[in-house]
């Protein structure tokens, strides 16, 4: 199981032009600039994969930052 530092790591990383060091646990990603539903689509995909969970896009929508999703994964092991 991955802790929730490597959580923010594997998401900031669905990020191009946002510096990985402004994401973290706290950050309410819906308002960062470069959050698109491209990009959730992404975080999606990387739970999927590092995870093995399908996340649905409510899950993501009404998370507001970066634990809260992680909380939500974690909960569906």
């Amino acid at each position: 199981m991955k802790t929730l530092e490597e959580f923010v790591a594997l998401f900031a990383e669905q990020f191009d032009e946002t510096d990985a060091n402004q994401i973290s646990a706290t950050t309410a990603f819906h308002e960062l600039d470069e959050w698109s539903s491209l990009i959730g689509l992404s975080v999606i995909a990387m739970v999927d994969e590092e995870f093995d969970i399908a996340l649905k896009g409510d899950d993501v929508k009404n998370a507001v930052t970066v634990e809260d999703l992680y909380n939500k994964v974690i909960a569906k092991l």
